[in-house]
């Protein structure tokens, strides 16, 4: 863990990130958030997508569990018919 900062909520709800912190994480205006609350901590993790190479590593280990479950590509197609229709 980094050094230690203390910031404030606005009467809006807005907390800054001291810079040091937004620097060192290259955190840039518009960087998502999720915001996490338990008890009286709250987290705030980086929403950021992936990789191309960690997705399509996502979706080959996808492809193996598909397969060794039993699932045909006629069985994935049809899932996703029935959920758009859903939708």
């Amino acid at each position: 863990m980094g050094p230690v900062s203390t910031t404030k909520m606005s009467s809006k709800g807005q907390v800054v990130i001291p810079e040091e912190i937004r620097h060192r994480l290259a955190l840039d205006t518009g960087t998502q958030f999720i915001v996490l609350a338990e008890d009286d901590v709250v987290i705030l993790k980086m929403v950021r997508p992936p990789s191309m190479g960690a997705f399509d590593r996502l979706v080959k280990k996808a492809k193996r569990q598909a397969r060794a479950a039993g699932l045909t590509d006629a069985d994935v197609s049809a899932v996703v018919a029935r959920v758009r229709k859903q939708g």
